[in-house]
């Protein structure tokens, strides 16, 4: 997964504003955008760790057979590490690693071509 890898900032930085209206011209679509994306991500990353986790997952609930796993634990760590998905999208944004399209201004370039 390329979140692994990614160059998005763990800790909180302050932004330009004028770099999130380059593609819509909207700040407030580009906070959709980012907010979807932001979802996007953060479910992929959650169905990864689940998965991962559910390997060390037991069928019974006896207590004496519950006890730590080392791999488990830095599993979790590196997952924590991570930074947030809406870190990860707003790098990906600012790299025009993001495509979006907004249907509803299609239909009104669409009409404006043909009349």
């Amino acid at each position: 997964m390329e979140y692994k890898n990614t160059r998005a900032k763990r800790d909180t930085i302050t932004r330009d504003l004028r770099k999130f209206e380059n593609g819509t011209d909207n700040i407030f679509e580009t906070i959709v955008v980012l907010a979807k994306r932001a979802n996007q991500i953060g479910t992929d990353i959650k169905e990864e760790l689940n998965s991962k986790l559910a390997e060390f997952a037991t069928s019974s609930d006896n207590l004496e057979e519950i006890f730590e796993n080392r791999e488990q634990i830095e599993i979790s760590k590196f997952y924590e590490a991570l930074p947030k998905p809406v870190a990860i999208a707003v790098e990906e944004y600012l790299n025009d690693k993001i495509y979006f399209r907004n249907p509803s201004k299609e239909g009104v370039e669409a009409e404006e071509e043909t009349a």
